[in-house]
């Protein structure tokens, strides 16, 4: 079990700190909630989460495999509801790679992308719509 320490700092600022290494982020609320939009809020973090896990699932899988992902970049989009209650209601992804779609280990990245953790935690009500943009050959 990992432990998170968070302090709220007033102004609607709190800090994060990641017990097992020292880490510190911030957040902020965002600019149409009240806040300052100085740091990510917690939303942002849950799309950010969403990017760095599907980047490092598939990183362990081209790892395993000798396959190389070096400027691999992930775009992650947070729609926000315009009604009540206030949540995330889409995570739209866009991943560019860095290896052509017919690669051998495509398919095995595909397939880790639907089942990093996080995209596995996100509500079945938030869509999470993927686009793959592929190297050309």
């Amino acid at each position: 079990m990992i432990e998170i320490r968070i302090n709220y700092e007033g102004e609607l600022h709190c800090s994060a700190l990641h017990v097992p290494s020292g880490n510190v982020i911030v957040t902020d609320a965002p600019v149409d909630n009240n806040g300052r939009g100085e740091a990510f809020s917690p939303t942002d973090l849950v799309a950010t989460a969403l990017g760095a896990c599907m980047a490092t699932v598939m990183g362990i899988v081209a790892k395993r495999k000798e396959v190389e992902l070096a400027g691999m970049k992930i775009t992650v989009h947070k729609e926000m509801s315009t009604d009540t209650p206030r949540r995330i209601v889409a995570l739209p992804v866009a991943i560019t790679m860095p290896i052509v779609e017919s690669h051998a280990i495509a398919p095995l990245l595909q397939a880790a992308v639907h089942a990093c953790p996080v995209h596995n935690s996100i509500h079945p009500d938030i869509d999470v719509p993927i686009v793959w943009l592929w190297q050309q050959a």
